[in-house]
């Protein structure tokens, strides 16, 4: 695939909440995940695709996800980004709203 169908395929899977199929399919064994800050005690980098899935994993564990949605994506030669919005609340918190960039190189 090139580019423009990963990117297009992402966007396809996250709009469908299909977070494990997009694991097991596009994405490479040794990915490197960047969140803008971690939790207290946690690194903001994860390595390899068990830790992205464990994020991934806790993620599903921990919120309640009322809608997501993915605009894009923006496609510049070998990479692109998507815009999420999410309407979904952390369980343990009373904060709830999610607006985040993501991009692959």
């Amino acid at each position: 695939m090139n580019t423009e169908q990963v990117a297009q395929k992402v966007v396809e899977l996250v709009r469908k909440q299909a977070w494990h199929e997009a694991l097991d399919t596009l994405y490479a064994k040794d990915i490197v995940s960047v969140e803008a800050r971690a939790s207290e005690g946690e690194s903001p980098e994860k390595r390899g695709i068990d830790q992205v899935r464990g994020k991934t994993d806790w993620w599903l564990e921990n919120m309640q996800v009322h809608s997501f949605e993915a605009n894009g994506p923006f496609v510049a030669h070998d990479r692109f980004v998507v815009q999420y919005d999410a309407d979904c609340h952390r369980q343990d918190l009373n904060k709830r709203m999610l607006s985040e960039v993501g991009f692959a190189w």
